[in-house]
């Protein structure tokens, strides 16, 4: 019987694994000779696998039912408990076994350990312990009932599917078809870059800001993580020291050699307008923010940057 491959989804922790990120994500699926996923995984416009399925030119089929409401009424339940002593003592236990879950997902995370018997078996045990502290329903946001409504959508199909990492374990028992990628898969040159634009957009107190640049300067990018965004990526450290000058070169080439990337327009030119604002230039900065409204897709940051700016001008802060 044909298969159905299940790829891990880390969502956001995407951006902090060197050997999974969104690029593994691609190379995974070349791997399966595919050129379409099933997205079961959550709804958020801004996961950071949606920009590199669109580079990659992935077709994304949108199965995963909407569960907005499950989270609403989870909200409800665990305000309501608040009030009581008991249901505080339920909610402590809930508490528990979401800490050891995330003991248990300390380190560097690899294909494979995010499908090793162990870390799948802590994945369940988290899904039993929270059933048991709050209940099968709005405790566990229908963790049951929306395993089953994915598994239905998806039964007929045999390709692959990027699926939220917990959910992996309750979707394996309910569809026999499916299974896990091979666990000799190595990352390549793609998932190498990928990490090191996100290792330099997420900057730490004691970084070697030099070292990082340098690493960016000398790379070209690629379809997945092309260069205007290692220059985006360069200007965001320049930025951080104060280096208006060169981070502003830096973006103006990244927006000079945007395409037809999804996200990055709107993140280059927010950034830009705060740089030209930082540089007391109003006007020019105004009609940046305002280019960023006009995008298709902007992603929430940018957005919100760009508002702020069309309210009042950026002021750079440097600790």
């Amino acid at each position: 019987m044909p298969s159905l491959t299940l790829l891990p989804d880390l969502g956001d922790l995407l951006r902090l694994q060197p050997q999974y990120n969104s690029a593994t994500l691609i190379e995974l699926l070349d791997s399966l000779h595919l050129r379409e996923v099933l997205w079961l995984s959550g709804p958020d416009p801004d996961h950071p696998a949606r920009d590199t399925l669109a580079a990659a030119g992935i077709t994304v089929r949108e199965l995963a039912p909407d569960w907005a409401w499950a989270d609403a009424e989870y909200e409800a339940l665990t305000g309501f408990m608040r009030q009581y002593p008991q249901g505080q003592q339920r909610l402590r236990a809930a508490g528990a076994a979401q800490q050891q879950l995330e003991a248990a997902l300390q380190g560097p995370l690899t294909l494979a350990r995010l499908t090793s018997p162990e870390l799948l078996a802590d994945l369940a045990a988290y899904h039993a312990s929270l059933a048991q502290a709050l209940d099968e329903g709005p405790g566990t946001r229908w963790h049951a009932r929306r395993l089953d409504e994915l598994a239905a959508a998806v039964q007929a199909h045999h390709s692959a599917a990027i699926v939220a990492l917990d959910d992996l374990p309750g979707l394996l028992e309910r569809l026999p078809h499916a299974e896990l990628p091979a666990p000799g898969f190595v990352p390549g040159e793609r998932s190498r870059l990928r990490a090191l634009a996100d290792r330099a957009l997420l900057l730490q107190e004691h970084d070697d800001l030099s070292a990082l640049l340098s690493a960016l300067e000398r790379e070209q990018g690629d379809r997945l993580t092309p260069r205007a965004e290692l220059q985006y990526a360069a200007a965001g450290i320049h930025l951080a020291v104060g280096d208006l000058k060169n981070a502003r070169a830096l973006l103006e080439s990244a927006a000079h050699a945007l395409t037809n990337e999804r996200s990055l327009p709107g993140l280059v030119l927010a950034r830009l307008g705060q740089v030209r604002d930082a540089q007391g230039e109003r006007d020019l900065a105004t009609r940046t923010y305002r280019a960023v409204m006009a995008l298709n897709y902007v992603p929430q940051v940018a957005r919100e940057a760009a508002q702020a700016g069309l309210q009042a001008p950026f002021l750079l802060e440097l600790e």
